[in-house]
């Protein structure tokens, strides 16, 4: 580990003054080499699968886990998209000239050595390193050992990729070792890596918090919300909120709770009760909810817990700001979306609901860095600095002053 990140941080100031054209040509190859050897990385994913099978990992672990063709083709799209996009490097934030004649310009500058540790999805090897290598900077990828076959051979295609395209070494870094330890190394690389990003089940986030000494980007809970408004068109709002729920659950931007308005509560949960049974989603009601269908009683634990499963907990409001109360305290800041076609009432919601991404008439599914265009992301931040939300080849650039002049000294 020492060695790879003595050599990450030389290879970060290499990186961060290649073209563009460079580092396009690497994402080029990294996406010709993801789809000429699609059975190579799914005869090693196999062997993650079937290890975790054994293992008992989760349904949702087990989806998250899987590299599939539709998985692969993702990545490729993904890789293709970064590519294609502006080089946020050099790209001036402003500038201006001083009385003096100082000239005066703020550009946005790489990172430097990006950490990501991260659980299960072996795709993040893939759209981590392309989104680093789009913005300069070099990244140290620790994926979990679940996935570790999958990581090892991915990490091999992109580090063949990167040195065809005549990147220097040491630009995208796969840890290998599985040991726990090597976690706790890369928190602790103070003047090695620049930051580090974790993207996980809790117990992991807790452990880099509590450990790291270098600034951390939290991909932390998802404990989204659906607020059905009084002034909804019940149709709208049943089809946005089952697709938040069930479209894919096991994921950080699926709603976990679902708050209606006392107004349209006699009308709407039955409706999604019916829908809920159809396709076998449990519901968790509170009082109120309890007299409009048949389903579990709530409990307070519920309105602060992420299911990841086929679970959704409901719960009545009497008004807009009841909603937007109970989900600044319960939420993760993560992804909330509001169901009306009252003007007033949207945006006195989306001002007021405290999350990354706040959502009218859509559903919490769209809080991807895919589908936002960032052709991928390297998490999704719920905190509110350096950045927030979906994570793409921008948000892995600081700024830089550089300041031009002919001769002037202060006085």
């Amino acid at each position: 580990m020492k060695d790879i990140l003595a050599k990450a941080k030389q290879t970060s100031y290499e990186l961060m003054n290649i073209r563009t054209s460079v580092k396009d040509d690497a994402l080029g190859r990294i996406a010709q080499k993801l789809d000429e050897s699609r059975d190579t990385v799914k005869e090693e994913n196999r062997k993650d699968l079937e290890q975790g099978e054994k293992d008992g990992l989760s349904s949702a672990m087990m989806d998250r886990l899987l590299l599939d063709d539709k998985a692969i083709d993702g990545m490729i799209k993904a890789v293709n998209e970064i590519k294609a996009q502006t080089d946020p490097v050099g790209s001036v934030v402003e500038g201006y000239t001083r009385p003096n004649g100082l000239y005066i310009t703020k550009v946005r500058v790489p990172l430097g050595v990006v950490g990501i540790i991260y659980e299960s999805r072996p795709n993040v090897t893939v759209d981590a390193a392309a989104l680093c290598l789009k913005s300069g900077n070099v990244s140290v990828l620790r994926g979990g050992k679940e996935a570790f076959h999958s990581n090892t051979v991915l990490g091999k295609l992109m580090a063949e990729a990167v040195s065809e395209a005549g990147l220097p070494e040491g630009c995208v870094n796969v840890v290998a070792d599985t040991d726990r330890k090597r976690i706790k190394e890369m928190l602790t690389a103070r003047g090695k890596i620049d930051i580090i990003v974790p993207r996980g089940g809790k117990g992991l986030i807790e452990f880099c918090t509590e450990h790291s000494l270098i600034p951390l980007v939290k991909h932390d809970d998802g404990i989204c919300h659906a607020y059905v408004d009084r002034d909804a068109e019940t149709a709208k709002a049943l089809n946005i909120v089952m697709n938040s729920k069930t479209q894919r659950t096991g994921v950080c931007n699926a709603i976990e709770t679902l708050l209606v308005h006392r107004d349209i509560a006699e009308d709407f949960i039955p409706a999604l009760a019916q829908a809920a049974s159809a396709e076998r989603l449990e519901l968790r009601g509170c009082e109120e909810s309890l007299k409009h269908a048949d389903m579990n009683k709530a409990t307070d634990e519920d309105w602060s817990t992420e299911y990841l499963d086929m679970i959704l907990s409901i719960k009545v409001v009497d008004s807009t700001e009841d909603a937007v109360k109970h989900i600044n305290r319960y939420g993760s800041g993560h992804s909330e979306t509001i169901i009306t076609e009252n003007y007033s009432t949207a945006r006195y919601f989306m001002n007021a609901a405290d999350a990354s991404a706040v959502f009218v008439n859509a559903s919490t599914r769209f809080n991807d860095g895919g589908q936002f265009g960032l052709g991928a992301e390297i998490g999704i931040s719920t905190q509110k600095l350096h950045c927030r939300g979906p994570m793409g080849a921008f948000d892995l650039t600081t700024t830089k002053y550089q300041v031009y002049g002919d001769g002037q000294i202060r006085e």
